[in-house]
C-alpha cells in the first residue's frame, strides 16, 4: 500500500532526465482519453445523426418515457402522436436513442 505514494512523489534520479517521471501521468490522460472521452464524443455523435434522421412516420420513445409516432418534423422539434390521438410538440433532444432502437428496430 506504500509502494503507490512512493512512486507518485519520488523525485528523479540523478542523470534520469525529469521527462520520465511524467510518463505515468501523461499514460493516465492517454489512457483517460480513450477509455472515457472518446466513446461519450462517439456516442454523441451517433444520437445526433439518429436525431436528425428522425423522419414522418417513425415511432420513437421520449426520455421520460412517452412513446409515439412523428406526425410533423420540424427544425428543432417535433409533433408526437400518441395512442388516443393526441398530439405533443417534442423537442429533438428528448428522444431516446437507446429506448427507441430497443423498442423499435428499424429493419
Amino acid at each position: 500500500m506504500k509502494l503507490i505514494p512512493q512512486i507518485i512523489l519520488m523525485a528523479p534520479q540523478p542523470g534520469q532526465s525529469p521527462l520520465v517521471s511524467f510518463l505515468p501521468l501523461v499514460a493516465v490522460v492517454i489512457v483517460f482519453y480513450f477509455f472515457m472521452i472518446r466513446p461519450q464524443m462517439k456516442k454523441q455523435k451517433e444520437q445526433s445523426k439518429f436525431r436528425e434522421g428522425i423522419q414522418k412516420g417513425d415511432k420513437v420513445i421520449t426520455i421520460g418515457g412517452v412513446h409515439g409516432k412523428i406526425v410533423e418534423v420540424g427544425d428543432k422539434t417535433f409533433i408526437i402522436e400518441g395512442e388516443g390521438g393526441h398530439r405533443q410538440k417534442i423537442e429533438k433532444s428528448a428522444v431516446s436513442l437507446e429506448s427507441t432502437l430497443a423498442t423499435y428496430k428499424k429493419d
